[in-house]
């Protein structure tokens, strides 16, 4: 393994398997990036150690279901590398209760008090966002500088080397970057995006969630607890 790769903070079980990308020039050279970006005074988000959170929480052969978000949120307190979650003592944005809705129409659970996804992390659950950093109060700053290449070949180790998985494709963004999965190999879900400006559309009444379940068990897995935790 390179010095290039031992300097990534990334389980072994995803370093042996995607290390090699951050060998290749658009790693490094957003790597420089985000180092510029820094030394000019911007806010990055999220911290450096939670960028690779996602993957981190997991080992790459425990993963069983995978949401594919777009950026991470922008403000301050939020976003800590899992797509749709926040940090503890933050709101849940509007997407995110607009889940928790759906979640407990479809099985009955009362939202949490919290918008804090660790636990469906901790239970196979890839909360992967395309885009791993953005700079505060700018959505969408960091598109277009290497993050997709990264997390499309993430999506495409996921779509070979398991079988069985669920994919959550919310929204034409999700659904494009997912359109690699093969759905003989796969069960991939689609709606329209969780947000209060569509998810009337379709978002709500989609049943995803005890439909994930189904297959999961159909697949000889343990269904997710989609129950948060309190948190005091």
């Amino acid at each position: 393994m390179s010095e290039i790769q031992d300097r990534v903070q990334l389980r072994p079980s995803w370093k042996s398997r995607i290390g090699g990308e951050f060998e290749q020039e658009y790693m490094q050279n957003l790597r420089q990036f985000l180092i510029q970006e820094k030394e000019a005074g911007k806010i990055i988000y999220p911290e450096g150690k939670n960028i690779f959170n996602a993957m981190n929480m997991i080992p790459f052969e425990d993963v069983k279901v995978v949401i594919i978000g777009q950026d991470p949120y922008h403000g301050p307190g939020q976003a800590h590398g899992l797509c749709f979650s926040v940090m503890p003592g933050v709101v849940p944005p509007p997407s995110l209760k607009n889940i928790f809705q759906e979640i407990h129409a479809d099985l009955g659970i009362t939202p949490a008090n919290h918008g804090y996804l660790n636990s469906w992390a901790e239970q196979g659950v890839l909360l992967l966002n395309s885009v791993l950093t953005v700079e505060q109060n700018r959505a969408a700053s960091h598109q277009g500088k290497g993050w997709e290449r990264f997390t499309d070949t993430i999506i495409k180790t996921l779509n070979n080397e398991h079988s069985g998985l669920v994919f959550f494709l919310w929204g034409s963004y999700a659904q494009k970057k997912g359109a690699i999965i093969d759905k003989k190999r796969h069960l991939v879900l689609q709606s329209v995006h969780p947000s209060p400006l569509s998810a009337h559309r379709g978002f709500f009444g989609n049943k995803h969630f005890s439909r994930a379940n189904s297959y999961l068990q159909g697949q000889s897995k343990s269904p997710i607890n989609w129950e948060l935790p309190l948190l005091n």
